[in-house]
């Protein structure tokens, strides 16, 4: 009898790093969201959508994070170069995975907590082969998070600079993204300075 297919291995990768300059150097995994760590409402949500593995890349107060936050189950990556920007946390996460069975990442920002599982669970879904490349849309316009086949990652890594991140290969393969609105569930603000403080609960 013939093997169903494979179920495909989609990681989650949280980009956990920041030093959250602009809100008075406060790291950005260890900001309080409904009594916890924002990095364990962040990893919860990449679980509840059906990721697996989750690697979480720290930088900032890592040593703090470890101790702070409950981050069992998931693997977690030092980033040494975490104040480069967001594309050194990238390169470290897409290394990290590159040692896994993973088909693809699909790569998340701690500081975005309006971006609940079901956002997540629409990208996760749209999934087809290790060439895909999918980023949530809100509006029409590109967001996070966004998913990047296994096929992509060694070029990723060679482009992934400063605070760019995959920004410059997204756009240079732009022909090739599939956008996946997802402002009828999400919101896609970000939490970087001491007004979107408001935001967390």
């Amino acid at each position: 009898m013939a093997q169903p297919p494979k179920e495909p291995i989609v990681a989650g990768l949280l980009l956990a790093a920041g030093g959250g300059r602009r809100l008075g150097g406060r790291p950005k995994a260890l900001l309080t969201h409904r009594g916890r760590p924002l990095v364990e409402h962040a990893v919860r949500v990449l679980h509840e959508a059906g990721c697996a593995p989750v690697h979480v890349v720290l930088g900032a107060a890592a040593d703090r994070v470890r101790v702070e936050a409950e981050l069992s189950g998931c693997v977690l990556v030092d980033n040494p170069g975490w104040q480069e920007g967001m594309g050194s946390s990238l390169r470290a996460g897409l290394e990290s995975l590159a040692a896994t069975d993973a088909d693809a990442a699909l790569v998340s920002l701690v500081d975005q907590p309006g971006i609940g599982a079901p956002a997540v669970s629409r990208i996760r879904a749209a999934y087809r082969s290790r060439d895909s490349l999918l980023a949530a849309a809100y509006g029409g316009e590109r967001g996070h998070p966004v998913l990047f086949g296994a096929d992509h990652w060694t070029a990723i890594v060679a482009s992934a600079v400063g605070d760019r991140g995959a920004r410059a290969y997204l756009k240079e393969h732009e022909s090739s993204l599939t956008l996946i609105e997802c402002g009828d569930i999400a919101e896609a603000y970000d939490i970087d300075t001491a007004e979107d403080l408001a935001h967390l609960e």
